[in-house]
């Protein structure tokens, strides 16, 4: 598989949002992939959270990587993140 390599853009969002790098590189390796805007890709993850986020306790983290294969590596445009 290609390295994957996030844009600072999506360091930031990931970490707004609750999401480590790490688990934004699993979502792009395991997850379930949906067409995106532009050529792009969404992979969404779900991870056991059972945590409390912005103060509501929540069960899973859905992390939503957006990203775009090039020729050598696959590119983290942003992510997202869901709760349930």
């Amino acid at each position: 598989m290609k390295p994957i390599r996030l844009t600072r853009h999506a360091r930031e969002q990931a970490v707004a949002r609750g999401a480590s790098e790490a688990e934004v590189k699993q979502a792009v390796r395991k997850g379930a992939r949906e067409a995106a805007k532009h050529g792009r890709e969404l992979c969404r993850y779900n991870f056991a959270f059972s945590q409390t986020w912005q103060g509501k306790p929540h069960a899973i983290k859905q992390v939503a990587p957006v990203s775009k294969e090039e020729p050598n590596e696959t590119v983290v445009i942003t992510v997202y993140t869901f709760y349930f």
